[in-house]
């Protein structure tokens, strides 16, 4: 007796930039290295507080699809769930270049 296992698609990576805080963990743990962040820091005082605290801020955020694996290790090391699968695949494209995403091309 056979079971149908039903396999959900992945799809691709999508980034919620609000979320993200800049730790460096989706980068550092990629097999691959297909994950650059670029960020930098600002001092933030919230209204009450006695010193400002330095916060890191998003500048950029590229997954190259041409290296990627689909593995999913950065969307599970995510502390702060910035990373998430999209159900969507990509679509395919007809130049090298256009394997990068930025963080337009990962809102979802």
């Amino acid at each position: 007796m056979t079971e149908d296992i039903a396999i959900e698609s992945r799809g691709t990576i999508k980034l919620s930039a609000p979320d993200c805080t800049s730790c460096m963990l989706c980068v550092r743990e990629c097999p691959v290295w297909c994950i650059e962040i670029d960020s930098h820091t600002e001092q933030v005082t919230p209204e009450g507080a006695r010193r400002p605290r330095s916060v890191a801020v998003l500048d950029a955020f590229t997954i190259d699809w041409g290296l990627c694996m689909y593995c999913g290790i950065c969307v599970e090391v995510c502390p702060f769930d910035a990373l998430a699968w999209a159900p969507t695949p990509r679509e395919g494209v007809s130049q090298a270049e256009q394997l990068v995403a930025g963080i337009e091309d990962l809102a979802g």
